[in-house]
């Protein structure tokens, strides 16, 4: 069973990090630059699990986490927030915004698979 993964970073080296990260254990990814552009990409997707960065232009982590649960058939979707940011507040800040998981950049490529094996499957 392929998962599918909604992978939301303004930088394209982590988009790729991901990507190539997750592609050889049988994830299917799809990318966004930002959280308005995650939203777009998120209309024609039914993701398993979607992964975001906290600190982006336009709409950040926050803002994106906050309109994919406004969404009533995303509101169950695991998301899990990937970030350089470690403060407790903003852990707690992105639980409240209705995030599954946190893990902190620069991230173990298995430790990520893992996580999203676990919310998803």
């Amino acid at each position: 069973m392929t998962l599918e993964i909604l992978a939301v970073d303004d930088s394209r080296t982590m988009r790729d990090m991901i990507r190539l990260a997750l592609l050889p254990a049988g994830f299917n990814v799809h990318t966004a630059d930002d959280g308005v552009h995650g939203i777009e990409v998120l209309d024609g997707i039914e993701p398993d699990a979607i992964i975001t960065d906290i600190n982006m232009p336009r709409m950040d982590g926050f803002g994106f986490i906050d309109a994919v649960r406004g969404q009533d058939k995303h509101r169950a979707t695991p998301i899990l927030v990937l970030t350089t940011e470690a403060a407790p507040e903003l852990k707690a800040r992105a639980r409240n915004a209705g995030a599954t998981g946190w893990i902190v950049k620069p991230f173990d490529p298995s430790k990520l698979i893992k996580a999203l094996q676990m919310v998803a499957g």
